[in-house]
């Protein structure tokens, strides 16, 4: 059973990873059951999204509960009404919260304010449920997750911040390739270096080194929403960061490809490696749905 919150990956120790991972798992092989009926969850959203929606949706659906699609227009949170007061009028209504936002503190507002669980969906920080996806996956395919290396090339995001984390608690050695100012910030390295867990964190900039001898190579967009300013200045750096099949020839020949989606083709990933027999992209996406499954009854239902 986890804490109240599920805002950061760090809100959960490596036990309570691996025992999400077994219940997600056991959910996707035997089905689910409606310990969640009669419950609900409000899902507030900043920024659009096709799997982060559907896959909350789903979970509460097919746990028995009911999902509630706030978007920013309806909410309007901070501008309309303070955090403060979303927080205090969800939790009269819902058993939950989920938030999709731009800046990490409007969910730890979120959570100190609400009564009820709140669960990050995406913020500038971290994307912990795509991390309990990723690794959701890569465990259906090797079993085991101790000791496995893998690659993620490109910018030091929200996503490379919570596999970091992830990567450290579940036994896992993973190996970032980022451009000279686009790496995981020094905090973060030395933060996934003292958390109890075997796995490490390494950052390079070279992508070829950094895909040697892995077991998946993993790459995300190179300006995210709220980034679009910076987009043309962002592929001129990240050239040359590109996953595509000169990248994929310094890896392993059996290595996995995967992208957590939306994927721009043709820049930071090429159109024949999403479609090629290695890509886990689309196992990743449905995946999110069983990880939030386990989430949200490890949250509700204990």
């Amino acid at each position: 059973m986890l804490g109240r919150d599920f805002t950061s990956i760090l809100d959960v120790s490596p036990s309570e990873l691996s025992g999400l991972l077994d219940l997600a798992l056991g959910m996707k092989r035997d089905g689910t059951n409606q310990v969640l009926r009669g419950q609900a969850l409000a899902m507030i959203f900043e920024k659009p999204s096709l799997r982060t929606r559907t896959s909350f949706e789903m979970a509460m659906h097919r746990l028995g509960g009911t999902g509630l699609y706030l978007s920013a227009h309806e909410v309007q949170m901070g501008e309309r009404e303070p955090v403060k007061d979303v927080a205090r009028v969800l939790s009269r209504m819902v058993q939950a919260i989920a938030a999709r936002t731009f800046e990490h503190r409007t969910v730890l507002e979120l959570a100190r304010w609400a009564d009820v669980p709140v669960v990050n969906a995406l913020s500038d920080d971290e994307h912990p449920c795509q991390a309990l996806a990723d690794l959701l996956t890569l465990r259906e395919r090797f079993g085991n997750l101790q000791g496995v290396r893998f690659a993620y090339i490109g910018d030091g995001n929200n996503v490379a911040r919570s596999l970091a984390y992830a990567s450290v608690m579940a036994g896992m050695h993973l190996v970032v390739a980022s451009p000279e100012g686009y790496e995981l910030p020094a905090e973060t390295l030395e933060r996934a270096d003292a958390l109890a867990g075997e796995g490490s964190v390494t950052q390079l900039t070279d992508p070829h080194e950094a895909v040697r001898d892995v077991a998946a190579v993993y790459t995300d967009v190179w300006a995210s929403m709220g980034q679009e300013a910076e987009a043309a200045q962002r592929a001129e750096d990240f050239a040359g960061y590109q996953l595509n099949a000169e990248l994929m020839a310094s890896a392993p020949a059996d290595a996995l490809v995967m992208h957590d989606l939306p994927a721009h083709r043709g820049e930071e990933i090429t159109d024949d490696m999403i479609e090629s027999e290695r890509s886990v992209v689309f196992d990743q996406a449905e995946n999110r749905m069983h990880a939030q499954q386990a989430v949200l009854a490890s949250i509700l239902a204990g």
